[in-house]
């Protein structure tokens, strides 16, 4: 348990925000204040690259806000006035005046460390079943022995039950395997804090996945370029990067790295670039006004048009991907298609663990239910729930295992921690979040979810591995104890036979769970 009170005792450090002073808006202007002296209705300004030092309400400005760590969303989200953010996201771009709601350690995030902590005492209290089960057969041994001398009034057969001890091997039984297999687990890039975990493994039957930067890489790229009104598509790619690169953010950096990776090369052509935080950008080309982003702000705000006769094929753009629309003269000129690339193994990572007893798998985002569902179509999901909070996922696992299911909860950004401490085991993905890390169960390596399906492997294999040595260590040892009460066996040949199971016990023990781990590993990797 030592790693586990280490990972409790740093929470505090993890989530820090490093946000000691903030920026309040008085009526003598603006005043730098530590942030424990903000009070719900004080008025925050928050500038580009700041850190939302509070939960509150935009009052004024418009930004952009990346709360991909906090709710799973995987594109920065616009925040226009009335528009809530939360402690702990980042300000991309623009500049805002909030109204607090929150007071500092009242806040969300605050929320979500609370509930952490309180699933962690839970999960503190449980017990080692062969270390208790040894410990209750002690009496019986002395019992047994006594009504031995009572029956046969023969002091060699009475010590004889003596001589042959269960606890000695049951206790040795379990920790020297699950030693072993944590062992085998970290030389396949799997860090396991304790052996109840690998057991809540081996039993589930439900896997929860949050999507960002679980089942998908958490890098927004270009998918695709559809093009409209007769427009060349690597001309409007050339177009749509000429502008994006002038207000860097991850869409724009997508678009930019897919012209760059085309061999698409351009001059700045055009006059002067007009950025419209949370909306998009504009500028003139050729003396036609060219307008890049969101679709409220192009058909919306910029009354552009669908050229005629494209209606339906702007009504089948893919749905899975988000959106960035380009038009010129007043009109569609293209839909550049932004996605978050699933892993490549992800759906195969998904037929194996069924191959392997899991019986429902799960997709939580807090992503549009449009995006959802057209992720866990492709991934092959048993179900998923879309726009969800980190309180929601949380609730989500625990109504799961009030109704009797044994579950898994496989994350990586901060918001999926409280989730990953209710689950029976969390696991965490290496290059996540670092309070992701320090409260999951399990940590995996980043770079495949093949490591799921040879954890479950590991888990499995150690639990047979704990069942086959009970049933050896009773079944032989009741053997020793029945020729010893007979007067086949002298008290130093039981005990001899005694000491000789249990060091054969513990070697296997010690012993390769899976022999075949290394080469699945890399037909998983081939697969994958």
């Amino acid at each position: 348990e030592w790693t586990r009170k280490k990972s409790v005792a740093d929470l505090a450090r993890c989530m820090s925000l490093n946000v000691d002073r903030v920026w309040l808006r008085t009526a003598q202007g603006e005043v730098l204040v530590p942030v424990s002296q903000i009070q719900p209705g004080d008025a925050v300004v928050v500038r580009a690259g700041g850190i939302v030092p509070v939960d509150g309400l935009v009052l004024e400005g418009e930004v952009t806000v990346n709360q991909a760590s906090l709710t799973g969303e995987s594109i920065p989200v616009p925040k226009r006035p009335g528009g809530a953010v939360y402690a702990g996201t980042v300000v991309e771009e623009g500049e805002c005046v909030l109204e607090v709601k929150q007071a500092s350690g009242q806040s969300r995030y605050d929320q979500i460390v609370h509930m952490i902590e309180q699933s962690e005492q839970m999960k503190s209290e449980a017990e080692s079943k062969a270390a208790n089960l040894a410990d209750k057969l002690v009496p019986y041994t002395f019992i047994g022995s006594l009504l031995s001398f009572v029956l046969t009034r023969n002091v060699a057969r009475a010590l004889s039950v003596l001589m042959v001890d269960f606890s000695c091997a049951l206790k040795l039984a379990m920790p020297l395997a699950v030693l072993s297999a944590m062992r085998e687990a970290g030389r396949a890039h799997i860090t396991v804090k304790g052996g109840k975990f690998l057991e809540a493994v081996a039993a589930a039957d439900t896997i929860v996945f949050d999507k960002t930067g679980t089942l998908t890489h958490a890098c927004p790229r270009v998918a695709q370029v559809v093009s409209f009104g007769g427009k060349e598509e690597a001309e409007m790619l050339r177009l749509a990067a000429c502008l994006e690169e002038h207000f860097p953010h991850s869409m724009a950096n997508a678009v930019v790295e897919e012209a760059k990776r085309r061999g698409l090369r351009h001059e700045e052509y055009h006059s002067k670039v007009e950025y419209l935080v949370a909306h998009g950008i504009a500028s003139t080309v050729d003396e036609e006004r060219v307008l890049i982003g969101s679709a409220h702000f192009v058909f919306e705000d910029e009354s552009c048009i669908i050229p005629e006769g494209e209606q339906e094929r702007f009504d089948a753009l893919p749905p899975e991907y988000s959106h960035l629309y380009l038009a010129v003269g007043g009109q569609l000129a293209a839909v550049i298609c932004i996605s978050d690339p699933l892993r490549e193994e992800a759906k195969e990572v998904l037929s194996a663990l069924r191959a392997l007893g899991i019986t429902s798998t799960v997709m939580l985002t807090g992503d549009s239910r449009r995006t959802a569902e057209a992720i866990a179509l492709q991934v092959g999901v048993d179900a998923f729930r879309a726009e969800v909070l980190p309180a929601d996922k949380a609730d989500y696992v625990a109504r799961l295992r009030r109704e009797g299911h044994t579950v898994l909860m496989v994350g990586d950004g901060i918001n999926d921690s409280p989730a990953l401490s209710e689950a029976d085991a969390g696991i965490a993905i290496s290059d996540g979040a670092a309070i992701a890390r320090e409260i999951a169960d399990i940590t995996i390596a980043a770079d495949s979810l093949w490591e799921l399906v040879e954890l479950r492997r590991i888990a499995m294999a150690l639990m047979a591995r704990i069942h086959s040595n009970y049933r050896f260590v009773i079944g032989f040892n009741g053997t020793l104890i029945a020729l010893g009460v007979a007067g086949v066996l002298p008290p130093a040949t039981s005990a001899t036979l005694h000491n000789l199971s249990t060091l054969g016990v513990s070697l296997r023990s010690m012993g390769r769970l899976t022999a075949q781990t290394q080469s699945a590993r890399g037909n998983n990797s081939h697969n994958g």
